[in-house]
């Protein structure tokens, strides 16, 4: 918030850029690991488990803490809903070739491009008056580098933590006989989603309510488009057996599409919307389990 107030910027713009970006490390350092190890598939099924946990247990946990659920009004904040569901089904329908390629990449990573020059094309998309003020004077600049630090403090231990992830998960898909896109579904997905779903009930906490959908959007934008575009640039992802993962890609769109509504009907997410949404979760580890 005090970054946000230093720069002037919204606070959704802040919780995306920042946050969202610095949480979404794990997601890159993983698919960048997967692709030297020449398993890229992990990265899919991490980035889709990852948009999975987000637009799902992320988004209702966060409603079930708020007084009124989570505000979202703004014109931003309702554009990059169609951005965000256009995100989470796009590498889907790339990759049904059955091989999501370098050209594949360069899309994904233009789309991630695109949505930076809309963002930040008008002032009025990301700017906001705090006390009168569009921005903090000079004297406030050591401040926001110590918060800036403390950022980056954050951004360093989850690199660090993100290290053992392929090996663990290679380690696991051979224990539980599972398929490495399984595993990234179910397992490295829904942990690599934890920092933003901790940020975003800790806000939700403190009544900070226009960072959650800065910080959930850019969780689900930044892997879905930069991330997995990186990826495909380095290693090619081929996916010759879609039956793994067949199960999250229906429950994935599902939940892209409730999610795009939720926000767009009332311009708010109720806790109504938000159990909606945890159900469809319950419902793809049931469903899940049971073709397993």
């Amino acid at each position: 918030m005090r970054m946000a107030i230093f720069l002037g910027w919204r606070e959704f713009v802040v919780a995306f850029i920042v946050i969202a970006f610095a949480s979404s490390l794990p997601n890159l350092f993983v698919g960048i690991s997967s692709a030297m190890a020449k398993i890229p598939e992990l990265s899919f099924g991490d980035v889709a488990g990852n948009n999975l946990v987000a637009l799902t247990i992320g988004i209702a946990l966060a409603t079930f803490f708020t007084k009124k659920g989570i505000p979202a009004d703004s014109r931003a904040i309702q554009t990059t809903a169609v951005f965000t569901m256009v995100s989470a089904i796009l590498p889907l329908v790339l990759v049904l070739d059955g091989n999501l390629s370098r050209i594949d990449g360069i899309i994904l990573i233009g789309f991630f491009i695109f949505y930076l020059f809309w963002l930040f094309s008008k002032e009025e998309r990301f700017t906001k008056v705090y006390d009168g003020h569009k921005s903090r004077p000079f004297k406030d600049f050591s401040n926001f580098m110590k918060d800036l630090l403390k950022v980056f403090l954050g951004i360093f231990f989850l690199i660090l933590s993100s290290q053992g992830i392929v090996k663990s998960s290679q380690f696991f898909a051979t224990a539980f006989n599972m398929s490495l896109i399984s595993i990234g579904v179910l397992i490295t997905g829904a942990g690599s989603t934890l920092p933003e779903i901790y940020f975003a009930v800790a806000s939700a906490k403190k009544g900070e309510t226009w960072l959650i959908l800065g910080d959930m959007m850019g969780a689900i934008i930044i892997p879905a488009s930069l991330v997995l575009g990186i990826v495909a640039l380095i290693c090619p992802i081929q996916i010759s057996d879609f039956s793994p993962f067949a199960v999250a890609r229906i429950f994935l769109v599902i939940s892209a599409l409730v999610f795009y509504f939720s926000v767009r009907s009332k311009h708010r997410i109720s806790k109504k919307e938000g159990l909606i949404l945890l159900l469809i979760y319950i419902a793809f580890l049931f469903v899940e389990n049971l073709i397993h």
